[in-house]
């Protein structure tokens, strides 16, 4: 009986040191830890809850302003944005030589460095991974992505998004979401984090409490979401909640308005004390850090001045600032807030140390410096591979009503018969890997519809040859759209027609930055089941051609994805995804 109360007294204790990955107290934590607070003023204490901007890409002048501030104020970290490799990385080992207390580095990079920095590849955005039926997989994603960071010194990725994404306009989260399915939602998201925190990487969970069901993009006003409390505790919540019991290191919170939770006009969700302590840390039990999305956002700074949302964020209960617009106005908001009594010394001291605690058992009690030998080359070692097998998994047959249509050798009869087949390309006017292949592997004659913005105002320019009338932009496009049908369906010399659809806008807006003329060369081929559409971005997009008789989802348009549609088609796999979010009604 011994043996098995001691097996599980370990047993407990292992788990709550994984649970404490960061915030492990041991008495050399502690001990540095107060060594360093005891050592700040008061104004470096309050410094040490701000993240500020840093990018590699914006010339000296930005270098000297990180500079002032790191050495003025003794800000606690710093969240990388554009550059490259190269650059942050000597920016990085500079600003840490100049700190007087070790930086923490962070980065928004839900997708990999590459969504920040030139010369690295990007991973597929969330929705294509919610695609995925396999899970194992996204904790491989999560793992390369932790191995990224930790090689370019980045302490704290801003990621996983999880947020639901239920409605399809959202214009902020949108594909960055894994998809309109809590489960989904909640299990590829603890996967990503566990990916990320195996590699000594701090995850951080966004946005609490849930900013999946808006149609404002909170950068730009306050958005309103207005359900019961049940509603958003039940759907919302429920991937914080699945965060928080498998150790997510960090949450942000989001610029929101949730009467539900807080009924204060105006009062964004990042600076309510209700949902920051009462909801978050109380109700939920969240230990770890908690930081607000970015204070220079228009849902903040539309209603509170400059440092007065710092203070009221800490006061809520947040431990970190991201992006503080004044650093100085900041931190006498902050010792006004302390002088007043709105915000107590006790929590105050907490948070700083807590911040310190992270630091140390990210290795922050020692220099840490990176080595830029290799560095690219490192960082890009494991985004082919693994986005090749995202690509076989995630790949959607959205409709197929022809059976025979794939792989297309199956319309030719013998099948060693190359079919006659023509592609429509919508894009950018330009060939890319998919047209490439369209014409090594079928002989393809291929069309090609611009619907890019820059074509249209050449288009909008050009004169009629035969009446030296300026044709204008959309009748011109939909002469073009009209032609290619008219090509493509003279004397029905093609076996199959593939459209594929490229380079179009993530975001909702204008719908998808996809013109009418485009939509109307879409639709004209909707009833022919020996065409097969192709969606290379978000799937949302399908909205435009539900009538499709034959249609895939790729949902993301970079090389290896589009080399991977084209092996679809000649039977090299079978799609295994399955749609992450409802496209058509």
């Amino acid at each position: 009986m011994k043996k098995i109360l001691a097996l599980i007294f370990i047993l407990c204790c292992v788990n709550i040191a994984f649970t404490q990955q960061f915030l492990n107290s041991s008495k050399k934590a502690n001990k540095w830890v107060d060594s360093i607070f005891n050592a700040l003023s008061e104004d470096e204490k309050i410094a040490q809850l701000f993240i500020i901007r840093a990018h590699s890409n914006l010339g000296a002048d930005h270098i000297e302003k990180v500079t002032n501030l790191i050495k003025q104020y003794n800000v606690g970290g710093l969240c990388f944005f554009q550059g490259g490799p190269i650059r942050q990385a000597n920016l990085n080992n500079y600003y840490q030589s100049i700190a007087k207390t070790p930086l923490l580095i962070t980065m928004d990079a839900e997708w990999g460095l590459g969504m920040r920095l030139d010369s690295v590849n990007l991973f597929p955005k969330n929705m294509m991974l919610g695609a995925m039926q396999n899970k194992d997989l996204v904790y491989k994603i999560g793992e390369a992505i932790g191995k990224q960071c930790k090689r370019m010194g980045v302490h704290l990725n801003y990621a996983p998004v999880v947020d639901i994404n239920n409605n399809p306009e959202n214009p902020v989260i949108n594909d960055r979401s894994f998809g309109e399915h809590k489960n989904i939602v909640s299990n590829y998201a603890i996967q990503y984090s566990k990916g990320l925190q195996a590699n000594g990487v701090m995850a951080c969970a966004k946005h609490f409490p849930g900013h999946g069901d808006v149609a404002v993009d909170s950068h730009l006003d306050l958005p309103i979401i207005n359900k019961s409390f049940a509603t958003l505790d039940s759907l919302e919540l429920y991937p914080f909640k699945q965060q928080i019991k498998n150790n997510v290191g960090c949450i942000m919170t989001a610029h929101l308005s949730v009467p539900a939770f807080d009924t204060t006009a105006n009062l964004p969700t990042s600076l309510s004390r209700k949902v920051v302590t009462n909801l978050l840390r109380n109700k939920l039990h969240f230990k770890g850090l908690i930081i607000t999305d970015g204070l220079e956002m228009k849902a903040l700074t539309k209603f509170f001045p400059s440092g007065e949302s710092s203070a009221q964020a800490i006061i809520a209960g947040s431990d970190l600032l991201c992006l503080p617009e004044q650093i100085d106005s900041s931190i006498f908001k902050i010792k006004e807030a302390i002088a007043n009594k709105k915000l107590s010394k006790k929590q105050f001291n907490a948070s700083v140390k807590k911040v310190l605690l992270v630091k140390y058992n990210l290795g922050l009690n020692k220099k840490q410096f990176i080595d830029t030998k290799n560095l690219t080359k490192d960082l890009n070692g494991l985004t082919n591979h693994l986005v090749a097998q995202i690509a076989e998994n995630a790949i959607t047959t959205v409709k197929q009503n022809n059976e025979n249509i794939i792989p297309l050798n199956n319309i030719t009869k013998p099948k060693d018969v190359l079919p006659r087949v023509a592609l429509i390309h919508i894009g950018n006017g330009k060939d890319n890997e998919f047209v490439r292949r369209m014409q090594q592997d079928w002989n393809a004659d291929v069309y090609h519809y611009s619907n890019s913005y820059s074509m249209n105002y050449v288009i909008r320019d050009s004169i009629e040859p035969r009446t030296g009338v300026i044709i204008s932009g959309t009748k011109a496009k939909y002469d073009l759209a009209q032609s290619i049908i008219d090509s493509c369906t003279r004397l029905k010399k093609y076996d199959a027609i593939i459209i594929s659809v490229h380079q179009y806008n993530r975001r909702p807006a204008n719908n998808f930055g996809l013109d009418t003329a485009a939509v109307f060369l879409m639709k004209n081929f909707s009833q022919d089941k020996n065409i097969i559409s192709f969606f290379f971005g978000n799937p949302y997009a399908i909205k435009n051609n539900c009538n499709a008789q034959n249609i895939i989802a790729c949902y993301d348009d970079d090389e290896i994805i589009q080399a991977k549609a084209a092996d679809l088609l000649q039977g090299k796999f079978r799609t295994k995804g399955k749609l992450p979010v409802t496209v058509c009604n």
